[in-house]
């Protein structure tokens, strides 16, 4: 497990399922490996590669990601990059199947800063899984252009539509799954204050969740800024699910884990 970016749940949920599948888990952080300080992704994913069975990146560069996974030779987990999050979206799917039953045909709202690895990685899980999904930001907070045109294509295929907003009780309308995330990411801390009076309107409260459906479910990645992308009374209000959800990053990586090294 490389981590240059810090992380609870990922570290965690990754390092106990090895454990509990009969592995074992390493941890690496950016001071302990030479990647980046003269030796190269070619290298090190060489190397790496002849002593385990998998790899888990927690990183900033999707590039530099793609780059490992190319060279290595045993099967490369994206933990994060800047503008991926899939194995978190794994467990938020699995959370909705869990209480929902099904997935195609649902209608998700992702509130709050669209240009992240949240709502990029949701939008995908969409496409594939025939959910319907509305994103609301502000003008100049939405999705990347290429990746929502991606996931629309392919959505497309699937039954599943996807929608940009800005207004976000028009968004939110009819949701069967409201989702937010911290509206400054690892590295982006000094826009806080500029982005909490953009994003001031996209808090998720109970003003606005008053236009989701009546048994919709919260979800959040988790950490939480209580009070700024979310209030306090729905992060832990009856449709709140975040930590069913952040239980199963476990289940749901052990099962990733499960596939990629029994192939």
């Amino acid at each position: 497990m490389i981590f240059e970016k810090s992380s609870t749940r990922t570290r965690v949920s990754f390092e106990v399922g090895m454990k509990q599948l009969g592995g074992h888990a390493l941890f690496l952080n950016a001071n302990d490996i030479q990647l980046g300080r003269g030796e190269t992704v070619y290298d090190t994913a060489q190397v790496l590669s002849r002593y385990v069975d998998g790899l888990m990146i927690r990183t900033f560069s999707h590039e530099m990601l793609e780059e490992f996974a190319y060279h290595a030779s045993v099967p490369v987990i994206n933990g994060l990059t800047d503008p991926h999050h899939p194995t978190q979206v794994l467990a938020d799917i699995l959370t909705i199947y869990e209480y929902k039953g099904e997935l195609q045909g649902l209608k998700l709202c992702y509130v709050g800063n669209g240009d992240n690895n949240m709502p990029h990685s949701l939008l995908q899980a969409a496409a594939l899984t025939g959910m319907h999904m509305t994103v609301a930001s502000p003008k100049g907070y939405e999705p990347c252009d290429v990746i929502f045109q991606q996931a629309n294509n392919k959505g497309k295929q699937n039954g599943a539509k996807l929608e940009i907003h800005n207004d976000p009780k028009e968004a939110i309308q009819d949701a069967d799954i409201v989702v937010t995330d911290v509206w400054a990411s690892m590295g982006e801390e000094s826009e806080l204050e500029t982005r909490k009076a953009t994003l001031e309107a996209f808090q998720v409260n109970k003003e606005l969740t008053q236009y989701a459906k009546k048994d919709y479910l919260f979800l959040h990645c988790l950490p939480a800024h209580r009070g700024e992308e979310v209030t306090t009374d729905i992060i832990d209000g009856g449709h709140s699910v975040v930590f069913d959800e952040a239980e199963n990053r476990l289940h749901a990586q052990k099962a990733l884990l499960k596939l990629l090294i029994e192939k």
